[in-house]
């Protein structure tokens, strides 16, 4: 079996990294930033921190703030038409998921004019260009946006989030500062740190797993199940290792995919607007556990990351409650809902939701073989 891996070209670590971005710009011979951020962002003075970063080193640069929570078509759309009037010549993504998602579209569009319509760009499309140069900043732990592949655009005309997966789109330099991390009130901190846990834990045992992504993975499950309780309550040297855990697990989910924890989530955020780390964070123990007969002894070393006792003595089936239970524990602990009609889900669109759910790419990764009516019934199951 060929098993290929994309990755940053460059990325840098640790409080302060952000200053490397001039000399990436220098080294580059760009002249003019783009950068695709949020209004609340901006309103927080997060994104300052790299627009007076910019001024002090005599750059220019265009602030784009109209992403929202979940991106839309229009976004994407809006973003481009700005870009197009700006004279840049290259991006600067700061914020979460969402504005790094957004900035990859907008790169790959100006870069290949062809896929304006943003639709055409669902699954893996064929992209002829790279994007634009892109410095991915993220100001959450969660999503590792700055490091995949991939990139999710919501349609809310027709109610669906899709997958966009393009090598194309992986900014060329990332800088991992959880400085730029440390407005993240405790609620996004645990939404966004189990987000990257659902990442670590569904990319170590999707059916595209291998030998590389599985050390990736457990590490990350192993940072975050030990930093996120005390980054949550806001120790900095926890939030560091929150920032790193979940850039090593979108190392490997990126490369191999995910599960059912996903494609479930995915209609969640599009119907009623979830933020996509909470739905993540309810669905996945029920969900690991559903899958659990379906893991080998994968679950031993979940368990084992967790610093469970005995992990890998213990009978299987054991070891596979005690990883869910760590799991549960973990929610419970940083103030995760555990039902997702506390999160917005409203029972009566269960059919469309498990119907958007088995048509999205990332159900496809699952362990365990999954069916219209096994969605439908963990909907009503968990709801």
């Amino acid at each position: 079996m060929i098993n290929r891996n994309v990755f940053n070209p460059i990325a840098y670590f640790g409080n302060g990294a952000v200053k490397h971005i001039i000399d990436e710009v220098q080294t580059r011979k760009l002249s003019k930033a783009f950068v695709v951020t949020d209004s609340q962002i901006v309103r927080c003075g997060v994104s300052e921190k790299i627009t007076r970063l910019l001024e002090k080193n005599n750059l220019a640069y265009t602030v784009f703030d109209g992403v929202e929570a979940n991106p839309t078509i229009d976004n994407v759309q809006a973003g481009v038409s700005a870009f197009e009037c700006s004279d840049a010549d290259y991006l600067i993504a700061v914020g979460g998921g969402s504005s790094i998602d957004t900035a990859k579209a907008i790169g790959i569009i100006i870069a290949n004019p062809g896929f304006t319509d943003v639709r055409s760009l669902e699954g893996a499309a064929a992209t002829d260009n790279p994007a634009i140069p892109t410095i991915a900043v993220p100001t959450t732990a969660g999503t590792a946006a700055e490091v995949t592949i991939n990139y999710v655009i919501t349609d809310v005309e027709n109610r669906r989030k899709f997958v966009c997966y393009d090598p194309h789109s992986v900014p060329v330099v990332s800088i991992i500062d959880a400085g730029m991390m440390s407005s993240m009130p405790p609620s996004l901190k645990a939404a966004t740190g189990i987000d990257a846990l659902t990442h670590a834990i569904e990319g170590y045992i999707t059916l595209g797993a291998w030998t590389l992504t599985d050390m990736f993975h457990l590490q990350a499950i192993e940072l975050i199940a030990a930093a996120l309780r005390a980054s949550v309550a806001g120790d900095a040297q926890a939030s560091e290792d929150m920032a790193l855990g979940q850039y090593i697990a979108g190392m490997g989910f990126s490369n191999v995919g995910l599960g059912l924890v996903h494609g479930m989530a995915h209609p969640l955020s599009a119907f009623y607007g979830t933020p996509h780390g909470m739905a993540n964070a309810v669905l996945l123990p029920h969900i690991m556990e559903w899958n659990s007969a379906f893991t080998e002894g994968k679950y031993r070393s979940i368990a084992a990351a967790f610093d469970i006792p005995q992990a890998y003595t213990m009978p299987l089936s054991e070891a596979r409650s005690e990883a869910v239970d760590a799991v549960r524990r973990l929610n419970q602990d940083i103030g995760i809902p555990s039902r997702l009609r506390d999160i917005g889900m409203k029972e009566e669109d269960a059919m469309a939701l498990a119907t958007a759910a088995l048509a999205d790419i990332c159900t496809g990764g699952n362990p365990r073989p999954v069916t219209l009516t096994d969605i439908l019934q963990l909907y009503r199951r968990l709801y």
